[in-house]
């Protein structure tokens, strides 16, 4: 019997070009591969030893004889490439229409509004790198006390700002503001608070970021298990991405490596339900910056650390690893990528070396946590659990 589900998704660890890749100008994309190709190998012997090496259309990793994990390749059917579109899918949420984007900044509606309810005027209002538009702006923002206001690809509304020009809570506060403004056709997928410390030439983005996503429009597997009375402990940025819906427990992190410590922490609370952990430094440090190397080695660092997981897993524990969508830091442009994503699943109770194939959705995680755990099945997604089970 399975009774509890650890799953870690590690942020935006494509695994090469979706069929529809061209709509988003992705054509080339493979996040693993690309980094393996670029820094001539990668060495993941643990998550080779599960079979990533083994899932269909995988490059630049080994394959092994008889990996002792379940493994697939996943599809996206949701339209974008976004966390909360990826996360949602996972959660058994469709999104046929895409969140909005802003390629020329935010029109005067909006702006007028924000300002109105903060009561100051903002800078910036354009596409940028979130570490460029702090030294584009960061003088600017300390002399007159004005938010940094910036967007990308994704669809999103950041707030940056100095910790010591405007306090965290009042970051925080603006950005509700505009989570509430931001509705209807202006329904961004996630609205960012982006803090930085600092003087000029050395300024430095802090781990208090924020996400203020949208509310799911209907329940996702988390809800089914909270209404169960299972636990739903959320690490990193989960609770955000579900805007608290379905969570039961959060705690935020720091890092990589923070967020594998608090999943190792409630491994030990021995809790019925599942620990879902999102691991966001390969997305925000490394794959937006366009910064290969220390991918790479972040890909190797996770992969050090994965024995401690395994070692702690009781008998009637699963562990899920899979990501959201791709970011491929070889490719021209800072954004996320429309790739397909891998999934590695390992447990006591799990049969070794079945290929799972290419999945059709992400929902195909949520639809097999949700009959490990017997609450009911969400509204997409085909479990896979009698294949995977002794």
């Amino acid at each position: 019997m399975i009774d509890r589900v650890i799953w870690i998704v590690l942020d935006s660890v494509g695994m090469g070009e979706l069929p529809d890749a061209e709509k988003y100008g992705d054509v080339g994309s493979n996040t693993i591969g690309n980094i393996s190709k670029a820094l001539g190998g990668l060495k993941l012997p643990n998550m080779e030893k599960l079979g990533l090496g083994n899932i269909d259309g995988m490059q630049g990793v080994n394959k092994i004889e008889s990996p002792l994990g379940c493994y697939a390749r996943l599809a996206e059917m949701s339209n974008g490439k976004d966390t909360t579109t990826g996360h949602w899918e996972m959660g058994g949420i469709y999104s046929e229409k895409p969140f909005p984007t802003y390629p020329n900044g935010f029109p005067k509606e909006v702006v007028d509004a924000f300002e109105s309810a903060i009561e100051r005027k903002m800078i910036g209002n354009k596409p940028a790198s979130g570490t460029a538009i702090i030294e584009e702006l960061g003088e600017e923002h300390i002399k007159t006390g004005k938010p940094i206001v910036y967007t990308s690809a994704d669809s999103v509304f950041q707030i940056a700002a100095h910790e010591e020009v405007i306090p965290l809570e009042e970051l925080y506060n603006m950005c509700q503001i505009a989570r509430n403004i931001l509705q209807g056709e202006h329904a961004v997928a996630r609205v960012i608070a982006r803090p930085f410390v600092g003087e000029l030439g050395n300024f430095t983005r802090t781990p208090n970021r924020r996400d203020f996503s949208l509310t799911p429009p209907y329940n996702t597997v988390l809800d089914n298990l909270k209404n169960n009375n299972l636990n739903v402990m959320a690490v990193g940025k989960i609770e955000d991405i579900f805007c608290g819906q379905g969570i039961t427990e959060a705690i935020h992190t720091k890092d990589n490596m923070d967020g594998v410590d608090q999943t190792l922490n409630y491994m030990k609370q021995n809790k019925k339900g599942i620990i879902f952990t999102n691991l966001v430094d390969f997305d925000m440090k490394w794959g937006h910056r366009n910064n290969v190397k220390d991918y790479g080695r972040g890909l190797e660092e996770f992969d050090a650390r994965l024995p401690e997981i395994l070692d702690a897993m009781q008998e009637s524990d699963v562990l899920f690893i899979n990501a959201d969508h791709g970011c491929d830091p070889t490719r021209p442009g800072t954004d996320h990528t429309r790739e397909y994503v891998p999934f590695l699943a390992y447990g006591k109770t799990l049969k070794a070396d079945v290929n799972l194939g290419t999945r059709k959705t992400f929902s195909d995680i949520g639809q097999t946590t949700a009959e490990i755990l017997s609450v009911e099945p969400i509204r997409y997604g085909e479990s896979f659990l009698e294949e995977i089970t002794k």
